[in-house]
């Protein structure tokens, strides 16, 4: 068969007629006549756009043939748009949202990844809706777009939750008099937590009566550096932030040696005088 002419068309748009370029198109070439490549056009840096039938026509010596490709495009998954940050108070309605392009269409999963280390599941879809949210929610949402034409769209919303102190370690001390003593109180809150001391009724201030407060991140501790017996009695440490106030009694309190202690005691001084 003698073939006398060839031509593509893309929709009604001819691109070549033989060796003649019709397209205005850079991108579209006709390649080499070779075995492999006979009447062969190559398209390049192919867009979405360029997705559609093509057709190549051939005028024989017998009649016309056609025959038709359908061009697919397949575009990574790409995350377009994802919400901002946010700090919200414990109890409130959060919802996150993460818009993403893809052919196929991509598929959306959220992630979340808790202060404490642990990562779930959390749901599928663009839109994830958390309803009276709590404190254990906060952390770090991962938005995961994938199609499996290249590796996942990964983007990540931070949720910061705003809750009141709650007074997770309270420990009380026994001390001798002229020892040093230390009271500890430890609250988890955020914003992070204020803390005052008092002694009844009397607020107790840093360098002041013979005591330290140093406070460090969600622990305060209130510092005896020679314990008199005026000090042993009921502490309270308060806690506060922007969103409540919680306290709790700790106590300094004598210390006394166990029984098994002062026998020894008495052993070794027995020994030593009975030694003259």
């Amino acid at each position: 068969i003698k073939v006398s002419r060839v031509a593509w068309l893309n929709r009604t748009t001819i691109l070549f007629a033989g060796n003649e370029k019709w397209s205005l198109d850079p991108r579209v070439i006709l390649m080499e006549n070779t075995a492999v490549t006979e009447y062969s056009i190559k398209i390049q840096n192919v867009d979405v756009h360029d997705e559609g039938p093509y057709v190549c026509s051939i005028l024989t010596n017998r009649k016309p043939k056609s025959t038709k490709v359908h061009l697919i495009v397949q575009v990574p998954a790409r995350i377009t748009n994802i919400s901002k940050d946010i700090t919200v108070n414990e109890g409130s309605n959060v919802n996150l949202m993460c818009l993403a392009v893809g052919r196929p269409e991509a598929n959306i999963v959220w992630k979340h990844h808790s202060p404490r280390g642990t990562h779930k599941f959390v749901t599928e879809g663009e839109n994830l809706e958390l309803t009276a949210i709590t404190k254990e929610q906060s952390g770090t949402y991962e938005c995961i777009a994938s199609n499996d034409i290249s590796s996942p769209d990964v983007r990540t919303v931070e949720v910061t939750i705003n809750y009141p102190p709650f007074i997770s370690k309270a420990r009380s001390m026994g001390t001798s008099v002229g020892q040093k003593g230390v009271l500890q109180c430890e609250a988890s809150a955020v914003p992070r937590a204020d803390f005052e001391w008092y002694k009844e009724d009397r607020r107790l201030f840093n360098g002041l009566n013979g005591v330290k407060i140093e406070t460090q991140g969600k622990q305060s501790m209130l510092i005896f550096f020679n314990v008199s017996e005026e000090d042993y009695g009921n502490y309270t440490c308060v806690a506060t932030n922007i969103m409540g106030i919680t306290n709790a009694s700790i106590i300094l309190y004598a210390a006394v040696l166990p029984r098994c202690s002062v026998c020894l005691l008495l052993t070794v001084t027995l020994i030593y005088l009975l030694k003259f």
